[in-house]
């Protein structure tokens, strides 16, 4: 039999050998322990701390490695090095998780799921941060603490309310459009593997000759979508509560890789200005009928994480980074995005948390900012300062983002600008009339029926009931019927 290979010897996290694991530093076998005891105290130490703050949303999540790959040439489009040639493969990082739910939430309760992607370019890191939803509850960021607020829980019984969900929502009718999507089955997905995401902002492409285009992200998933029905949803809450995570793992580690195609939609840039509801607003979908999705890509997660705090909980992801080639929109949550998530990381795993290796770039990093907490990459004799005469790192001006001309006008809190055709309620209701089917339809109205029937006030509901009016007269009929209340039946006839 080969011999049994000596265990290495337990060391501080200094290196320093331990003398044991198992008993402390006493004074005599049944004295005090002594406060020397380094190795005791360091223990401890670290125990109260092995946990970082979680996040304030996106706290539960799961997160594979895989490869983006170019299937189709848009150079036409963008000149991101990353994108430059078809066949070309690009390392990256994706965390999928809850937006509402703490980090011990159940996988299978109502929730939009995050999708979350950092690309490692040979020009620096790319991140993309969406959702498995096309469109968002609220498009201005000064609303977006108000509404996660009403997603978590009462300041005085720490529990959550649907009351306070439906108060908002149905005091705010932007939220229409994504809320539908909420309450319908795919608020519910089966699997992580079986939903697809999206980039909902829209960002802006620029190619070589300096021409600008929108653009959206629809990464669409190769295995097909599934839904938990609510029965089946709640069922899965007892029997498995991490369930899309363990379905995951599962998967990758049998061999059988997740796989999403890319498909962009493409506006010329000209024609923001005169379309017919603003291209910017993220409560909104652009009708494929105008810009049909086109298919550029593949992405393939093939590889687990092998520390799941190091890699999915210390993984950090923001908006603000575009690559050369991509750069971002007036969309009003774009722009408060920009600044929160990396603010948010700042105060979260630390002021040097791009040098973790999850975050880390692989490429070379030239940067003048030094120091802080947990400095781990340092420049060595590199000058500190910028403009220098000592060989510093200079920047490029070629490498600008794209950017759009804002005619001046007078600084204020302006109130959304109603197109043509525009209207909060059309959206949701072309999507339960014209693309949901019927068996979509009724669990829709069930969905939300349940939902609102649970400690919401009878105030609050008859306010669910003409939001879903709006949304739909027959729509609003069901809701009303399922809550009992014939008023709102009269006023959706």
């Amino acid at each position: 039999m080969p011999k049994k290979q000596r265990a290495p010897i337990t060391t501080t996290d200094s290196g320093i050998p331990v003398a044991s694991d198992e008993f402390s530093l006493t004074a005599g076998p049944n004295g005090p322990t002594v406060l020397h005891d380094h190795y005791l105290v360091q223990k401890m130490q670290h125990f109260n701390r092995e946990r970082i703050p979680e996040r304030v949303v996106h706290a539960k999540g799961s997160g594979a490695h895989g490869f983006f790959e170019v299937t189709a040439d848009v150079t036409q489009w963008t000149n991101a090095s990353f994108l430059s040639q078809v066949g070309k493969r690009t390392p990256m990082f994706a965390r999928f998780s809850q937006v509402a739910g703490e980090l011990g939430s159940a996988d299978t309760v109502r929730d939009p799921r995050g999708f979350a992607l950092k690309f490692y370019t040979d020009e620096g890191n790319y991140d993309l941060v969406g959702n498995n939803t096309p469109t968002f509850f609220v498009r201005d960021a000064s609303k977006f603490e108000d509404f996660i607020h009403s997603q978590k829980r009462m300041p005085d019984t720490g529990l959550r309310s649907n009351d306070m969900q439906w108060d908002f929502w149905t005091l705010s009718p932007e939220t229409a459009h994504q809320v539908t999507v909420l309450m319908s089955d795919r608020g519910t997905p089966r699997s992580y593997r079986r939903m697809n995401g999206y980039s909902s902002h829209t960002y802006s492409w620029m190619n070589a000759a300096g021409e600008r285009f929108w653009v959206k992200y629809h990464f669409k998933t190769v295995q097909g979508i599934e839904n938990f029905t609510l029965a089946e949803a709640d069922a899965m809450v007892s029997e498995d509560p991490d369930y899309l995570r363990r379905d995951l793992w599962d998967a990758i580690a049998a061999g059988d890789a997740a796989e999403w195609r890319l498909e962009m939609q493409i506006m010329p840039f000209e024609e923001a200005a005169v379309y017919r509801f603003n291209p910017f607003d993220l409560t909104k979908v652009w009708p494929q009928a105008d810009y049909p999705p086109i298919t550029i890509g593949r992405m393939v997660l093939d590889r687990n994480p092998e520390n799941h705090f190091a890699e999915v909980e210390q993984s950090g992801f923001a908006p603000a980074r575009v690559v050369p080639g991509i750069g971002l929109s007036p969309d009003k949550m774009l722009m408060g995005r920009v600044f929160s998530y990396h603010d948010t990381h700042l105060h979260r795993i630390g002021a040097n948390y791009e040098q973790l290796p999850i975050n880390a770039p692989k490429c070379p990093v030239h940067s003048y900012n030094k120091d802080g907490a947990m400095t781990y990459r340092h420049a060595g004799t590199q000058p500190v300062y910028a403009p220098n005469s000592y060989g510093g790192p200079q920047a490029d001006p070629s490498k600008e983002t794209p950017t759009w001309w804002v005619e001046a006008a007078e600084i204020g809190r302006y109130a959304y600008e109603k197109h043509a055709d525009d209207d909060d309620f059309v959206q949701p209701g072309a999507l339960y009339r014209d693309v949901m089917n019927k068996t979509d339809r009724e669990h829709l109205a069930a969905n939300i029926i349940a939902h609102a029937s649970d400690g919401v006030s009878a105030d609050i509901q008859t306010r669910v009931i003409d939001y879903w009016s709006k949304v739909d007269p027959d729509l609003g009929t069901r809701v009303a019927s399922g809550l009992g209340h014939r008023v709102a039946q009269r006023r959706a006839a």
